[in-house]
């Protein structure tokens, strides 16, 4: 009997180890796959965070950019705005130029009629020739300020085209750092 319940415990024993075993090793299986899970879990929200983080600094990089191109167009019209103003200048005193000749010529043209009055028609007749003269000689000049009124106005719009262009591939630049 002694035997047998040796050999019986040694059986149950047996059992019970490998029952012990199987379970000891399903709860761990199940264990470790639970904390697999939970890691890809974390990995993932991990991940997701610094995704977000990423846009985050992407939005502000592009906030950034916008605000640095809005500066720069503002700084291109202001130049813009000062050339214009300075053109403008320039033309006005032309202008004033053009009108103190105009007055100072017209002051000698009276000067030279009322001493031509005196005279008889040959002088009429010579002065007459002279304003004659005098007439082609501002129509050649208006001819002049006309063609470079023109190349003003072709540089002009010339700079401007070029200032857009530059400021197009500026931008263009930035955008594709």
């Amino acid at each position: 009997m002694q035997v047998e319940n040796q050999n019986l415990e040694a059986l149950i024993e047996r059992i019970l180890e490998t029952k012990a075993a199987s379970l000891i090793s399903k709860a761990v299986e199940d264990y470790i796959r639970r904390n697999e899970e939970r890691a890809r879990e974390f990995s993932l929200l991990e991940r997701i965070v610094r995704v977000e983080e990423e846009l985050k600094a992407l939005r502000e990089i592009q906030l950034s950019l916008l605000r640095e191109m809005n500066a720069r167009f503002e700084a291109i019209d202001k130049r813009f705005e000062a050339m214009e103003k300075a053109n403008q200048q320039r033309f006005e005193a032309i202008d004033k130029r053009f009108e103190a000749m105009e007055k100072a010529n017209q002051q000698r043209f009276e000067a030279m009629e009322k001493r031509f009055e005196a005279l008889h028609r040959e002088m009429n007749a010579r002065f007459e020739a002279m304003e004659k003269a005098n007439q082609q000689r501002f129509e050649a000049m208006e001819k002049r300020f006309q063609n470079l009124e023109k190349r003003l106005s072709f540089l002009q719009w010339f700079m401007g085209i070029g200032f857009g262009f530059l400021a197009f591939l500026i931008t263009l630049i930035n955008f594709l750092r």
